[in-house]
């Protein structure tokens, strides 16, 4: 469960979950048909729950069946550890898939993309040449067909994603980078800090954003469905559902 904590402050107010943290806010649920990434969204009252959900997901941990290794493995691509493939998805020749991974039915990893560990790329998501996901939950029918990164990420269905798009989910302002991170990556609503828990944490972007090529996104950007993103270097913090985000 978040907590909302003044940034004045180091008190934490009492345990409520904000529905702009949840993860009906960004995806509807009611319109996934896949049934892990359904068991999924429906297990997590936040957003940023989803991202250790996926990690006890594809260890096994959360008791919910995965699919068979039925898809198309082609000739010269490279995968290693556990990659679940499932009937329909696609690893093409040339790309590079390194586990625990899920790729789902009609999904497609081709050339010179590079998937690795604890991502689930969802139904009909289509990851093309120089991009790069990992520790991320694609929910459905994402396009990252250009050069990028997304990681420590959720991306609902039909999010596109420019060339050159990349997400960041690492606190710089302490000194050093040191790994592991050590320091919680926290967003902002209305003021207020928002604990996600983690010290890596990149953006949740709801169902179908267009986020415009050359964009990169500050740690812990929260993107409501539907908001209509408007070219610019960098974007941080909270867009509501719906909304332009200039």
């Amino acid at each position: 469960m978040s907590r909302l904590t003044d940034a004045s402050t180091t008190a934490t107010a009492p345990d409520r979950i904000d529905h702009r943290v949840a993860p009906a806010y960004y995806i509807d649920t009611a319109r996934v048909t896949d049934p892990v990434v359904r068991d999924l969204l429906r297990r997590c009252p936040t957003v940023f729950d989803l991202k250790p959900a996926v990690a006890e997901l594809l260890a096994g941990r959360l008791g919910v069946p995965l699919p068979e290794t039925a898809g198309t493995v082609e000739p010269g691509a490279t995968v290693r550890g556990r990659v679940i493939v499932a009937a329909g998805a696609v690893v093409a020749a040339g790309a590079h898939v390194t586990g625990p991974v899920l790729v789902c039915p009609g999904a497609v990893v081709g050339a010179g993309a590079r998937v690795r560990d604890n991502t689930v790329v969802g139904p009909g998501c289509r990851i093309g040449f120089g991009a790069e996901v990992t520790r991320s939950l694609l929910v459905g029918g994402v396009f990252m067909k250009h050069a990028g990164f997304v990681g420590d990420s959720v991306l609902g269905t039909g999010v596109n994603i420019g060339a050159f798009v990349s997400t960041t989910g690492l606190r710089t302002t302490s000194g050093p980078v040191t790994e592991p991170a050590t320091e919680e990556v926290c967003a902002r609503l209305d003021g207020h800090r928002v604990h996600t828990g983690q010290t890596k944490f990149g953006a949740v972007i709801g169902d179908g954003v267009i986020v415009p090529a050359g964009t990169v996104l500050q740690p812990a950007t929260l993107i409501g469905a539907h908001t209509l993103l408007h070219p610019r270097t960098q974007i941080g913090g909270f867009f509501p559902a719906g909304s332009q985000g200039r």
